[in-house]
């Protein structure tokens, strides 16, 4: 995942978390008391409502909030590298990661528009059957038809910036992501052609 924000706000987050409100012995999140890490970190890539406007962050806005705290907490833990968001979740406490998935899985997504409807509708191909003779299955088999996934297993896609999609696919792909459980997603995105990933990531970045 790449997110692009200012060392200057890395090193801010010590003190944001300190000011953040306690958290409680709860076993799942508290979107209230996300807002002051929302506000202080996240907002900067990821806007307030989660619906970034950069198209190299992802759109955070309800996304599965079991998909969420997984990201977080394997960005923490470095199953899944990004020198950017390790220095974000350095400080983050299990609840922090809970309140915050609680608070963006809540958010509203707002949807996006395909900037290319030819390579759209050559990504629906592939998004709705996959790629025939290539041994890519359909991405809603997963994702489900309108890409708005299953919760605890598969995020939602409906709406995410291209660019963004297509960076994670080519990730995948080259085992540069391999948070991935059994292999799932490298063992399809190795079987994808670059045109695959940008097809299919424009025609997701319409879906609604």
């Amino acid at each position: 995942m790449k997110f692009f924000a200012s060392l200057v706000a890395v090193l801010a987050t010590t003190s944001a978390f300190a000011n953040a409100p306690a958290a409680t012995p709860a076993s799942k999140g508290d979107p209230k008391a996300a807002e002051s890490i929302v506000n202080q970190v996240c907002a900067g890539c990821h806007s307030v409502d989660g619906n970034s406007v950069a198209a190299e962050n992802p759109k955070l806005a309800g996304l599965n909030a079991e998909y969420i705290n997984k990201q977080l907490t394997e960005f923490k833990s470095g199953a899944r590298k990004n020198a950017i968001m390790s220095g974000m979740v350095a400080s983050l406490t299990p609840q922090d990661m809970l309140n915050l998935s609680a608070y963006f899985s809540s958010q509203q997504p707002k949807p996006g528009t395909s900037k290319d409807q030819a390579l759209a509708l050559q990504g629906q191909k592939i998004f709705r059957g996959g790629v025939m003779g290539a041994g890519v299955p359909a991405c809603a088999s997963c994702h489900g038809p309108q890409g708005k996934g299953i919760p605890a297993q598969f995020p939602r896609l409906a709406g995410q910036h291209s660019n963004y999609i297509y960076t994670q696919l080519n990730a995948f792909r080259v085992d540069a992501r391999a948070n991935d459980a059994a292999k799932m997603m490298r063992n399809i995105a190795v079987k994808m052609s670059d045109a695959d990933m940008k097809a299919v990531a424009a025609y997701i970045q319409g879906l609604r």
